[in-house]
C-alpha cells in the first residue's frame, strides 16, 4: 500500500498513509476549487492539522469531527477555541514543537502571516501562524507551509527536517507569489514541490507556470506537481 495525497483546493490536503492512517491538513472543504466528492475515508480522519485560524484553514475542521476518534492538533489559541466549541480531542502545541501521536511525527514550525477568528463583528486572537512538518510510519517527510511569506529560516527547516515534498503558497497577495516561492525550494532544497494557494480567488494571481519559470530561472533540479484539485499524488 502506499501513501496518498489529494489536494482538494487551495490549501487543502488529504492524505492516507500506507499504514491506512488519514490526515487532513486545512480541511476547508468549500472552496472554490474543492471537488464535489470528498476522497474515500476522508469524513472521519485520524488527524487534523491546522495551519492558522483564518477561515479558509480552519474551514470545515468542526464538520469532520464526528467523534473523540478524530485528533484535532493546532496551535494553543486554536485549541482553546475549538474545546470550547465542544470538540473532544483536540492537542494544543506551539512553534518548534514536535508532537507524535498515532506513529505520526508532527512538527510545528514557523510561518510568516497574520492569525484570527471572524465571530459576527469581532475578531478573535487565534494565535500566530505555523506551517506543519510532518513525518509518516514509514519515514515520508512532508512540508505544509500554511499561509506565509518568504523567510530566511525555511533553509534551517530544510536542513534539519528534510522534507521530500513541500506544499508551498505562490498566489501572491496575501502569501509568497511564484518568485519567493521558488527560492523557498531553493532554501528548503526540497526535490519536490506541490503548489497552493493560487487560483481559487481573482486576487492570487500567481500561476503555476511563472512558478515553474522562476524555478528555472535560479537553475533548481525541483520537480513541480502542480495537482488538480481532487487529484492523488501516490507515493
Amino acid at each position: 500500500m502506499a501513501n496518498k495525497i489529494t489536494f482538494f483546493g487551495h490549501s487543502a490536503f488529504f492524505i492516507e498513509t500506507n499504514q491506512g492512517r488519514t490526515i487532513w491538513i486545512d480541511p476547508w472543504l468549500e472552496n472554490p476549487q474543492a471537488p464535489e466528492k470528498l476522497p474515500d475515508k476522508a469524513e472521519a480522519p485520524d488527524l487534523i492539522l491546522i495551519t492558522h485560524a483564518h477561515g479558509d484553514h480552519l474551514g470545515n475542521c468542526e464538520k469532520l469531527v464526528q467523534s473523540s476518534a478524530t485528533e484535532v492538533v493546532a496551535i494553543h489559541e486554536i485549541q482553546q477555541y475549538l474545546l470550547a466549541r465542544g470538540l473532544p480531542n483536540v492537542t494544543g502545541m506551539n512553534i518548534g514543537g514536535t508532537y507524535v501521536t498515532k506513529d505520526i511525527s508532527v512538527i510545528m514550525v514557523a510561518a510568516i502571516h497574520s492569525s484570527s477568528i471572524q465571530e459576527g463583528g469581532s475578531l478573535l486572537y487565534g494565535g500566530e501562524a505555523a506551517g506543519f512538518v510532518v513525518r509518516l510510519e514509514d519515514g515520508l517527510t512532508i512540508y505544509h507551509a500554511g499561509d506565509t511569506a518568504l523567510f530566511g529560516d525555511m533553509v534551517l527547516i530544510g536542513t534539519l527536517y528534510n522534507p521530500e515534498i513541500a506544499m508551498l503558497p505562490i498566489g501572491s497577495h496575501y502569501v509568497m507569489g511564484p518568485k519567493e516561492a521558488a527560492y523557498a525550494a531553493k532554501l528548503l532544497n526540497v526535490p519536490r514541490v506541490i503548489p497552493m494557494h493560487y487560483g481559487s480567488f481573482p486576487v492570487l494571481t500567481g500561476t503555476v507556470e511563472d512558478f515553474s519559470h522562476e524555478i528555472d530561472e535560479m537553475g533548481l533540479k525541483t520537480e513541480i506537481r502542480a495537482l488538480a484539485p481532487g487529484e492523488i499524488l501516490t507515493i
